[in-house]
């Protein structure tokens, strides 16, 4: 696959990050075929570790195609860190501000340019007890509607083994392995050409994220869970209890 892409900040990136990750982690990496030679796409991950991002780009990296990630805008201001997001191409999100769509219009810049985005559906870590996917924000959906680009479901698991999410300390030993399952295309043509309405995207959006989970759960050797968790709906019904809870 072509490496045109990749530039002076992302191969520096590499070479600081790759060796500590082929130390800390094996890797079984499967369906990389999936993942398109040329023209703009989109894959959408599941997050479930602090430590997956750095894993899942060792991955993309390693197939010629880098991932622009959409990533919180602090992390662009902090001097070398700052930089090397800048110069990877990263692309900021500005959380609750006025600005939070210029992401999506970023997203969608370069994919018409021929590049990568890679999407975490969820917009955070999933708070799902057992780490699947939980329900998803529609902004992947938007992007992809938009676009029409190939939008490529990718699981991953293992990098959650070394730091769960919210831990304090890593599991460094016995060494893990970070796990990669690529699928193909998700067929959203039935979209196309239809207003972009609320409810449209989020149909859109549970396609993609049965796909996502589909494919994790073959990875665990799991049957697939009934419903996404729902974290919104969870807090909700905590307040509902602990309001119940205040009255009596």
């Amino acid at each position: 696959m072509s490496r045109r892409r990749i530039g002076f900040w992302y191969r520096l990136a590499a070479v600081i990050a790759k060796p500590p990750l082929l130390v800390l982690l094996k890797r079984d990496w499967q369906g990389a075929e999936n993942i398109p030679a040329d023209g703009g796409f989109i894959t959408a991950v599941n997050h479930n570790s602090h430590l997956d991002p750095f894993a899942y780009a060792h991955f993309q990296y390693n197939t010629g195609r880098v991932p622009r990630f959409l990533a919180k805008h602090g992390l662009f201001t902090k001097g070398f860190i700052g930089a090397v997001m800048r110069g990877t191409g990263q692309i900021p999100v500005y959380r609750e501000t006025s600005d939070a769509l210029s992401a999506f219009r970023a997203a969608i810049d370069a994919v018409e340019r021929g590049e990568c985005v890679a999407f975490y559906p969820e917009g955070t870590l999933t708070r799902d007890p057992g780490l699947w996917p939980m329900t998803a924000k529609t902004g992947v959906a938007r992007v992809a509607l938009q676009t029409q680009c190939p939008v490529i479901p990718v699981a991953q698991w293992g990098a959650n083994l070394v730091l769960p999410p919210y831990a304090k300390k890593p599991d460094l030993f016995p060494r893990k392995t970070h796990r990669v399952l690529v699928g193909k295309p998700v067929d959203l043509s039935r979209f196309y050409d239809r207003e972009i309405t609320p409810e449209l995207l989020r149909e859109a959006t549970e396609v993609i994220m049965a796909a996502i989970t589909g494919l994790l759960a073959e990875l665990r050797g799991e049957p697939v869970p009934t419903a996404l968790y729902d974290h919104r709906q969870v807090r909700a019904e905590q307040r509902r209890k602990a309001a119940e809870e205040g009255s009596k």
